[in-house]
């Protein structure tokens, strides 16, 4: 049975070990810095118990899987205890590395690691690799540590947190405008969270002194772009398609995703129209729960001769873009796509 413990509960896991120390953590989730946060505490309970040796590996599909073994039957002559470091940057171990995992896990099971501790880093995984052989080892062996992503609605209580470990504190109106600048970027918000810390003392700072020295880091992805446009929040969707334009991404992959929910949209719309089951619709679909409420909001904003319109003018836009002139549209394929966007997150009108 798989131990798994909350990335928020783990510091105080790890007080209540005292002198001990589990012989292998996997810490695993989309968030590298929090991921990060976890691996240190257990670097620090470590070191606490003389754990002096640490070595590192960084492994791939096609990486030297046989170092895993090579590290933990190795003795130093220097170093009783040590801690092994096994990071998976893509978490596909590939021919070799489950095999590898899975022998790693049996030995742990087996009592075979006396004086190391063993920490594996892996990113969010699908349900596939969840379901294979060597990740099921892993779960028997290991304390799992599930790394949560921080969403847009949890990162203003995020930053709120991380603030008042420096004693600092700032508004509301500053704090929206930290999450405009760094919504995206986890990273990108700790560092200015550090900035704040090293520019001004403790206690209240003003938003004037926010905007002074918050850079915009925000970064976004097209999943985002849509997820604000459904949900009727024109601003956030042109600020997001803007961000998206000024990173390089391409107008098509970006078109391909915005009609895709379009069509999704024209067919619920039929449905509701012909009297039919919405939620069978969605299911039927594939549309997630936790996306049904968009749908049914954009919905209630979208009759169906409106979305039909944007059906069409997403078809105007792809042709804009391969060099056809269309009639009645403008030149530029990206002010079009604004315009699209903007029409589905308000009414279907500019």
């Amino acid at each position: 049975m798989a131990t798994k413990i909350r990335y928020d509960a783990f510091a105080q896991y790890l007080q209540k070990l005292g002198n001990k120390v589990d012989n292998f953590y996997c810490v695993m989730g989309e968030e590298l810095l929090l991921r990060n946060e976890v691996i240190d505490l257990i670097r620090q309970h470590c070191r606490q118990l003389g754990f002096s040796e640490r070595i590192s590996l960084v492994l791939e599909a096609n990486g030297p899987w046989h170092k895993i073994q090579e590290n933990v039957q190795s003795t130093s002559l220097f170093a009783e205890q040590k801690i092994l470091e096994i990071t998976m940057p893509n978490g596909k171990p590939g021919r070799l590395g489950g095999p590898a995992l899975t022998l790693l896990s049996e030995q742990v099971q087996q009592g075979a690691m006396q004086d190391i501790t063993i920490i594996l880093s892996l990113p969010k995984l699908d349900k596939k690799t969840l379901d294979s052989k060597w990740f099921k080892a892993i779960e028997s062996a290991a304390i799992l540590i599930d790394i949560p992503q921080i969403s847009r609605a949890q990162l203003p209580n995020w930053i709120k947190q991380k603030l008042a470990l420096q004693s600092q504190q700032i508004d509301a109106d500053a704090l929206n405008f930290i999450v405009e600048k760094v919504e995206g970027n986890l990273f990108a918000a700790h560092q200015e969270i550090l900035k704040l810390g090293l520019i001004h003392p403790q206690g209240h700072i003003d938003i004037q002194s926010i905007q002074q020295a918050v850079a915009d880091s925000a970064k976004f992805d097209v999943f985002q772009l849509t997820d604000a446009m459904l949900a009727g929040d024109a601003k956030r969707s042109t600020r997001i398609l803007q961000s998206l334009k000024d990173e390089g991404e391409a107008l098509p992959m970006i078109l391909a995703m915005i009609a895709r929910e379009i069509r999704t949209l024209y067919t619920l719309a039929q449905t509701k129209r012909s009297g039919g089951n919405i939620a069978q619709a969605m299911s039927s679909l594939r549309i997630f729960s936790s996306r049904q409420g968009l749908f049914n909001g954009a919905l209630n904003r979208l009759n169906l001769p409106k979305i039909m319109g944007l059906v069409q003018h997403a078809s105007d836009i792809d042709r804009l873009f391969k060099g056809y002139p269309v009639e009645g549209r403008q030149k530029d394929a990206w002010q079009e796509l604004q315009r699209l966007i903007i029409k589905t997150a308000e009414n279907g009108t500019l």
